[in-house]
Formats: structure tokens, sequence, C-alpha cells
């Protein structure tokens, strides 16, 4: 296979820092899911991959990047145009990355689908940072929603991540894009809760469709984002939001405790609702320390201490 059909290249990430994309299926869509938002054309799903890159053709062409370019690389992300652990040797894969990455973290951007597989888990317990995405967890949401393949055993994906968080030492980041009338409904958003609270992520990153999607959804508004990421009660959630608004207020030093002893908030958070008197006020409760910064898998939450 040609170099030239793989996807490299360094990409600006404002979590992660400088990417370099790795592409296990260059040529056309290969993916268990057939999810309604998909930004990619909607394609049948199937349950492995027929063509594909060697690790020797990926590796080389990673070792042609990391020593031409004068960018610092941060994070090697294994993706796919489709599912990244339905590629065969994924394991092998990660072991020769390892070798070569130096500095630079290893990331795989993965649905979540195949995380109950013993040798998915053993290969992923070898990447730095994990990132999987969680948008249901009853049958009927998975149906609707990512209408996942007849291979894949939904109902054991949420069990899977709690095993493997179990055994994973290094950063779990679950991700959950909501799409309205779907998992944006009181009875998904409990279940969420509840498997977040048993997998014990690293973090989470919730956002709605922002990209042309392969069917006709609708995403949710910022509002209802915000008040999910309530709802879900867990520490450490990112709102991503491509056009999320500034609404900046004062918040005095007690009620920005008021605020932490509720949920960490991130450094988008603060950017987006507190005034330049707020921040400093954030400021001197971090140089009392009442307030800590803590660096969650590239994205900074204000926390108490």
């Amino acid at each position: 296979m040609s170099i030239t059909n793989l996807t490299f290249g360094p990409v600006p990430s404002r979590r992660f820092g400088v990417s370099l994309g790795i592409d296990l299926s260059p040529d056309f869509k290969q993916c268990n899911y057939d999810c309604l938002y998909c930004e990619l054309k909607a394609a049948k799903t199937v349950s492995k991959m027929t063509k594909y890159p060697s690790v020797k053709d990926l590796v080389n062409a990673v070792k042609d990047k990391l020593s031409s370019t004068h960018t610092k690389i941060d994070v090697l992300t294994i993706t796919a145009n489709g599912e990244p652990t339905l590629y065969p040797v994924l394991r092998q894969l990660v072991t020769e990355l390892n070798k070569i990455k130096g500095d630079s973290k290893l990331l795989i951007l993965s649905n979540g689908s195949t995380i109950y597989k013993q040798e998915i888990q053993d290969a992923l317990l070898n990447i730095d940072i994990v990132k999987l995405s969680l948008d249901c967890v009853s049958k009927e949401c998975f149906t609707k929603l990512d209408r996942a393949d007849k291979s894949i055993e939904t109902d054991k994906i949420v069990q899977g991540m709690i095993e493997f968080r179990e055994k994973f030492t290094k950063d779990l980041i679950l991700e959950i894009l909501f799409v309205d009338t779907l998992n944006n409904k009181e009875k998904e958003i409990l279940l969420l809760k509840d498997a977040i609270a048993k997998i014990k992520p690293n973090r989470v990153d919730i956002g709605t469709i922002d990209r042309p999607p392969a069917y006709k959804v609708n995403p949710i508004s910022f509002d209802e984002l915000e008040q999910i990421s309530h709802s879900l009660e867990y520490p450490y959630i990112n709102i991503a939001h491509k056009n999320r608004p500034q609404f900046q207020e004062y918040y005095s030093k007690e009620a920005i405790i008021v605020l932490l002893n509720r949920r960490a908030l991130s450094e988008y958070d603060i950017k987006h609702t507190f005034d330049k008197e707020s921040q400093n006020n954030l400021e001197e409760l971090i140089f009392d320390k009442k307030v800590e910064i803590i660096n969650n898998s590239g994205v900074k939450f204000y926390k108490i201490c």
C-alpha cells in the first residue's frame, strides 16, 4: 500500500496539543456503527476490516513524519475512517508505536463497541490515553442512534468499560454526543449517569452535532448540554460546543466556593462565565490554597483543595 494513502499531519488540538493522526482505514469507511450523527457518509456496518495498511507501513510513515517535522508532536492519535479497534493487529501496532513515540503520548479514539473483548482490552492497556464513546446505555437507544452491527453485544459494553477501568491506570475519557429526541431523554440520561459513576473515567466530554450529519437529526442547545452536565453529577465534565456562548458574570469568592463544591469547573467554563474580577477572585483562592488546578487528560480543571 502506498504511504500517500495514509492520513498523517500535525493537527493543533486545544485538548491534547499537536496531534499526528494515524488512520487505520484510509481508503473507505469500515465501522461497526452507522451513527445517525456521523460526519462520514452513511455506510453498511461491518464486523471486521477487509482492507487496511500493514503495521510496517504505518510505523515507517510515523517514523518519517516524526523525523521530518520541526513541530513537537504531543500526541500520536490512532483513529480510523470508521472504528480503529477493528484493525486486526492493533496490539502489535500499539507495541511498535510505543517503541518509536519518544516523549509523545499515544491516544486512541474508539466508539467503545468492542471494549468487552479481552483482546481489545489487552491492546488498549498499553495506550496512554483511551477515549471511548458512550452515547447510549439502553438497547433501544443503541438501535436507534448508534445503529450497531449485529455482531456487537451492546448489553456488554458498559460492563466491559467498568472491567477495563479496573485494569487501566492511565487516562480514560468518555465521550457522549447528544442528539435531540434520542439520548437526551430523562431515562437515557439517568442510565448514563449510573454507568459513568461505575466506570469512573478521568473525564467525561459531552457535546452535540456541530457538523453536517449522515442522517437528518438535530443537535441540542448549549443550555441543555449544561443542564445535562449537572444531571450527570460527575465532578469532571467538559462541555464541547463549537459556538459556546459567553455570558460572563461576577462571582465573589464565596460564590466560587459554592460552585466548585458542586463540581469542578474547566478552564473553558471559567473563560466563558467568569468576568475579569471573578477570575481575579479565583486566582486569590488559588494563592490561598483553597482552590487547586489539576490537568485532567489534557483539560485544566479548578477544584476545591
